[in-house]
């Protein structure tokens, strides 16, 4: 009787640790966070394409200023998205910024968002700003362009680069035009008003401070 106790005993005992056993690995899932009211929840990402709210600066008005200083100014009132063209259409490139100035500026001083582009129509220092800015050289359409009096490289750019270009010196110097934006059209072939359809372009032109 006495072993029998003592078995059935220990039977009870391994039976209870066998349940706490399992009773201890349900219990060891993580617990899930507990919150208070008034708590705030943790930021989220916004979701891709969402749009952001884009700040707003006052641009200075940069008309007579030099383009060196002019942009310095603009970055500091923090706008980034900075160009300039030339003013009189030639297709000059601002190279040195210094040496340039100011004629007007797109858009116009005042309030606007820092993404908004700025565009400086410029001169050399030495040269006075036009009436109107000419803005820079416009794809030519289904008929030629009449391009008297414009630079050999706004009528390059304004025809497509398919085109087969001839340039002569007009004064019959036969100098090359290797600076192309310092010589102006005084003719062309074909002439004005006729249909584009690939054919060889000539210009006869001369130097700006040339008479044609």
């Amino acid at each position: 009787m006495g072993t029998r106790t003592t078995v059935a005993a220990l039977a009870g005992t391994a039976l209870l640790a066998l349940t706490g056993c399992g009773a201890s690995t349900v219990s060891d899932k993580p617990a899930a966070p507990r919150t208070t009211p008034g708590t705030p929840t943790p930021a989220t990402t916004a979701a891709p394409g969402k749009a952001t709210t884009t700040e707003t600066a006052n641009l200075p008005n940069m008309t007579g200023k030099g383009l060196q200083y002019a942009q310095d100014q603009a970055q500091a009132a923090g706008f980034y998205g900075l160009a300039s063209h030339d003013a009189l259409g030639r297709g000059r490139m601002q190279a040195f910024d210094r040496n340039w100035k100011v004629c007007s500026q797109t858009p116009a001083a005042g309030k606007h968002t820092t993404d908004t582009k700025i565009d400086f129509a410029t001169v050399k220092l030495e040269e006075e700003c036009p009436s109107k800015d000419a803005g820079t050289p416009q794809a030519a359409g289904a008929t030629m362009p009449d391009f008297k009096g414009k630079s050999v490289k706004a009528a390059r750019e304004a025809l497509d680069s398919g085109y087969s270009i001839t340039v002569n010196d007009a004064t019959g110097q036969n100098r090359i035009a290797f600076m192309e934006s310092n010589w102006q059209v005084c003719t062309q072939n074909p002439t004005p008003g006729t249909e584009l359809d690939g054919q060889p372009v000539k210009f006869n032109a001369v130097k700006f401070n040339e008479p044609c």
